[in-house]
């Protein structure tokens, strides 16, 4: 299946049906009266969190979506039945934009069965029976239904992971995700083998959490080079950020600032996230490389790392290598340390205030 985190739509509500103007004429009854009944309700634009479901694929076949008009009025005081509405199912994480308003989102939805109307149907139009009064017992008008709202649609995806997994292309992401999820990235020895986010369900000591691989970054990606910067939308919503330096590189430090500086051009909170620093593929250098590469990152991490509390001593980087499984567990488990954190600081947040007593 492919993968598509971005997805341009048409929507438009039913239009509401129209009422009736119609009397009641039977035999033997010489005064009917007005009967004519109210226009159904036209459908409405539902948008809903569905499960199962991890990219907007489907959104490139189909890119127009209109509810059914509702039924019109008839004799005999029968109101129209309502249009069907129309639901457009997600994945978990997608936010939904008006095109004229990419700044404010309309809706953010993070869990199934979560889900939003964008377009209400039209009401329906009033039978002439709504217009009787004592001046005016035969009225022959009814009013048409409204008309429908239709809008154009930005959807946009961010996957929703505990842990996101950034560097530069080549650092081993893809590897590392292989060695410790049943995820299958394809893994080849040239650059942005990686073209969309993969996902995939990491182990340790008993406990399970999501951890995203995202395409590799280069200097100037925030301005369009390289794949850019738009996956990055999917490690917002991550918890913590595993980064991986490629040891056999030239420098480093070199490029760990390249990485930290794509994620604070980005913005969006990514450079104040919790990280774990790890050097990969140490398995490939010798032991005098692999400490002065380590030298190198440490400098880096001091200049360009993210903001620490007060009192608290930077971590030092992690020695990886995904082919030998050396270090895997490691970085796992101050992953896991880092999410419990982050979740406990949004599980405060996130309390109600205590209730004020004299």
């Amino acid at each position: 299946m492919k993968f598509l985190d971005q997805a341009r739509v048409y929507v438009r509500s039913g239009d509401g049906g129209a009422g009736c103007v119609s009397f009641r004429r039977e035999k033997f009854i010489e005064f009917g009266g007005p009967d004519g009944g109210d226009g159904g309700r036209g459908g409405d634009v539902v948008v809903e969190c569905a499960n199962g479901l991890n990219t907007l694929i489907d959104f490139r076949y189909q890119q127009h979506f209109k509810a059914k008009t509702g039924t019109h009025g008839m004799g005999k005081n029968r109101a129209g039945g309502r249009g069907a509405d129309v639901v457009l199912k997600v994945p978990e994480g997608t936010q939904v934009y008006d095109e004229e308003d990419l700044e404010t989102p309309l809706a953010d939805l993070k869990a199934p069965g979560e889900r939003v109307v964008v377009a209400k149907g039209g009401n329906g139009g009033f039978g002439n029976a709504h217009f009787t009064t004592a001046t005016n017992q035969a009225p022959r008008r009814a009013n048409p239904g409204q008309p429908g709202v239709e809008r154009t649609l930005i959807l946009r995806l961010k996957l929703i992971a505990d842990a996101g997994l950034v560097g530069l292309p080549n650092a081993g992401k893809s590897t590392f995700l292989a060695a410790v999820s049943a995820a299958r990235p394809k893994i080849a020895d040239y650059p942005f083998t990686t073209l969309h986010p993969n996902l995939g369900v990491v182990r340790v000591d008993d406990r399970d959490f999501v951890l995203a691989d995202i395409p590799g970054l280069i200097e100037g990606a925030h301005e369009g080079q390289g794949l850019g910067d738009r996956f990055l939308g999917h490690v917002e919503r991550c918890r913590a950020l595993i980064h991986l330096v490629d040891a056999t590189g030239e420098h480093a430090g070199s490029a760990y600032r390249v990485v930290r500086g794509e994620l604070a051009a980005y913005g969006g909170g990514l450079a104040e996230k919790p990280e774990i620093v790890a050097l990969s593929k140490v398995d490939a250098i010798d032991a005098e490389t692999l400490k002065l590469q380590r030298e190198r990152l440490k400098r880096a991490m001091r200049a360009y790392g993210p903001p620490l509390a007060a009192g608290a001593k930077r971590a030092p980087p992690l020695d990886l290598s995904a082919v030998a499984r050396r270090g895997l567990d490691a970085a796992l488990r101050a992953a896991l340390v880092r999410i419990d954190a982050a979740r406990g600081q949004e599980t405060a947040q996130a309390a109600p205030a205590p209730a004020w007593t004299a």
